[in-house]
């Protein structure tokens, strides 16, 4: 087992390519919708790869250094959880080259670059689904996919299996080792375009054995490339050395948002839910998990927080303390907001007067705090409940430790010297109260 070293110093930010910026109008779909206007299941915005090139450097700003982007092969939908061609860029998103000029000028700042594995279905425009509705049993792909019977019928009921009961996303019979052969051709063939590692949607619909599959053909690689799982559970059946490196840590983002959001979390519970995560968690894993507090799949975390930034800041606080990768969702740092998908996938707002600066500058101050000191990225941790409204995460390296307190009422004074998890660390510590009024008392 081993888990690129790499994660340990990582700051994820999450692109959902079709909503980040529209840089090339001729690559715009016919019914493109202006910039900005409400996100619809189906609209498109026209957000490309030349989009994104264009705005690393916002990227760098914020101090992240690796990107996970949502689906970018062809497919029919925005969201591109349908692709229709595994080893083809989306013709809306730009070409190959393109996407070779991403990774390029990626690398040359020194971002990582995850994509979306989508293994468990496909689209129903995939070439080889379309070939088994024609052909039917004839079909030399029958057997890719779980058919009933013929004709192939999407409703009211689909006659094939699917995704969650979703008619245009069958479900690969993963095993079928021509289905596996193709997924490992498409997971090898990204990785020699130059990704950096693999994202796993929906792992928990496919067999074991085919992602220890997986994981054998990208580790035979190179062991720095990444393997993330999705979940939403408990994490340890990824942890074992045969699947992925970590996973999406939405348990520690439902204890975290718990105590700043719902506020039905107290800083006690919420200490001990870290701690037993942490131990839950095998050693060797910590570095691996993506930890986050929003991505496609959620409301904003603005929203989430009532539209309160300072509640907001606090949970930032909190997500780049933990051991793990933090990992923002685009247009989080600016103060996005929208509901569940489709609410949650709005476009990117780039002009810098709507901007929220606070909570900017405020994620931008964690991540500094966190690059400045090889503890919060690489020691061990220890969460620590001061009161039910005041938790410190300590992280202990082999030559510092550091700390973040989180206060989430209208101020406090941490006395350190009565913490002797604390002690000493006056100078290499974040207090954060609502209002920025928490502070350190006593001496050490």
């Amino acid at each position: 087992m081993t888990v690129p070293d790499w994660l340990a110093d990582a700051v994820f930010y999450q692109i959902f390519p079709e909503r980040f910026a529209n840089a090339d109008p001729s690559l715009d779909p016919d019914d493109v919708v202006p910039w900005g206007s409400t996100p619809t299941p189906d609209n498109f915005f026209g957000g490309d790869l030349q989009g994104i090139i264009d705005h690393l450097d916002h990227i760098v700003a914020l101090g992240a250094n690796a990107l996970y982007l949502t689906p970018i092969f062809e497919a029919d939908t925005n969201h591109r959880y349908d692709a229709t061609d595994y080893f083809s860029i989306d013709h809306r998103l730009g070409t190959l080259e393109t996407f070779r000029a991403l990774i390029a000028e990626c690398h040359a700042r020194g971002i990582r670059v995850v994509l979306d594995a989508v293994l468990n279905h496909c689209g129903n425009g995939h070439w080889a689904f379309e070939d088994v509705v024609e052909n039917e049993a004839d079909s030399a792909y029958v057997n890719w996919f779980s058919v009933e019977g013929f004709p192939v019928t999407a409703h009211p009921t689909p006659n094939y299996r699917t995704c969650s009961g979703c008619y245009y996303l069958p479900k690969w019979n993963a095993y079928n080792p021509d289905v596996r052969h193709h997924h490992l051709d498409v997971a090898r063939y990204w990785i020699d375009q130059g990704i950096d590692g693999w994202r796993l949607d929906v792992p928990y619909f496919i067999n074991h054995a085919f992602w220890r599959e997986f994981r054998t053909a990208v580790k035979d690689k190179s062991d720095d490339l990444y393997i993330v799982a999705e979940e939403w559970r408990s994490p340890v059946e990824w942890l074992q050395g045969d699947t992925a490196d970590g996973t999406m840590n939405y348990t520690a983002r439902d204890l975290i948002l718990g105590f700043t959001a719902d506020r039905d979390t107290d800083a006690y519970a919420l200490a001990a839910g870290l701690n037993a995560l942490q131990a839950e968690i095998p050693a060797g894993f910590h570095r691996g998990m993506l930890n986050l507090l929003g991505s496609h799949d959620t409301e904003r975390v603005l929203t989430r927080h009532g539209d309160d930034i300072e509640a907001a800041l606090l949970s930032y606080a909190l997500l780049f303390s933990l051991e793990g990768a933090p990992m923002v969702y685009y247009g989080d740092e600016v103060g996005l907001t929208g509901d569940n998908d489709p609410g949650c996938r709005g476009t990117m707002p780039w002009d810098e007067e709507t901007w929220n600066t606070r909570l900017l500058d405020g994620i931008r101050t964690f991540a500094a705090f966190r690059a400045q000191h090889p503890a919060m990225r690489r020691g061990r941790q220890t969460a620590v409940a001061l009161d039910a409204d005041t938790i410190a995460i300590v992280r202990a390296g082999e030559h510092e430790r550091a700390a973040v307190i989180v206060h989430r009422g209208e101020g406090t004074t941490v006395d350190v010297a009565a913490v002797p998890e604390l002690a000493g660390l006056e100078e290499d510590v974040i207090v954060l109260g609502r209002r920025d009024t928490a502070s350190l008392g006593g001496s050490a």
